[in-house]
């Protein structure tokens, strides 16, 4: 992508602000195979585009992994109710 404003930063393509919002599709998608740029401004670099990596699949969440190693109180739901009414409607 030739034109006014283009060259490379540490081995990266340049693209001025305006080509940028002219070809934002294709350099998105450009990006997105991990073809890195920078857009810069008067020919100031200023903001550096790079693909997002998407999460590892195998780092999933696993429901159940702490199993047995804690325990909640079968009264979770009402510890501390006395304290807590009279914060809010005063000492009786």
């Amino acid at each position: 992508m030739a034109g006014a404003g283009a060259g490379e930063l540490n081995g990266l393509k340049i693209v001025n602000i305006h080509e940028a919002k002219t070809h934002l599709s294709r350099l998105v998608e450009e990006a997105a195979k991990g073809e890195s740029f920078v857009i810069a401004k008067a020919g100031k670099p200023m903001v550096k585009v790079v693909r997002l990596e998407e999460p590892d699949p195998r780092a999933k969440r696993r429901l159940g992994m702490l199993e047995g190693q804690m325990t909640v109180p079968d009264d979770f739901d009402t510890m501390f109710q006395d304290e807590i009414e009279k914060m809010f409607y005063g000492e009786e």
